[in-house]
């Protein structure tokens, strides 16, 4: 059974998690251009990414796959946005606000993956 990913709210999600992460990255310094700015939007791309092509699966087994692969990546993004708080790169009001969606967005797409039937 295919999924529309644009109708899935995980998806959505992940989708102003991306736009508030390159808003937030601008930000960061010259020297991280193609370090931690570079990795944390690829990061990011990847959450929405994975959910639209597991979607596309017709197993629910393979659509999991590309949901715990879009849940690994958004653990990837928020070690990096601790790390960025810690540098300072990030103002504490902004990294609470993202560090609370990217949780509430890992909570939704384990909720959604208990729906799956395999």
């Amino acid at each position: 059974m295919k999924h529309n990913f644009k109708n899935l709210n995980i998806w959505k999600l992940s989708i102003e998690l991306a736009d508030e992460i390159y808003a937030i990255t601008e930000s960061f310094p010259k020297n991280e251009e193609f370090g931690l700015r570079s990795q944390i939007r690829r990061c990011t791309v990847s959450v929405a990414s994975n959910i639209a092509e597991g979607s596309s699966r017709t197993s629910q087994k393979d659509f999991n796959r590309f949901l715990e692969i879009s849940l690994g990546s958004l653990y990837e993004l928020q070690t990096q946005i601790i790390i960025s708080s810690t540098r300072n790169y990030i103002e504490q009001s902004k990294f609470e606000l993202i560090e609370n969606k990217i949780t509430e967005l890992q909570r939704m797409i384990s909720g959604f993956q208990k729906t799956l039937k395999w």
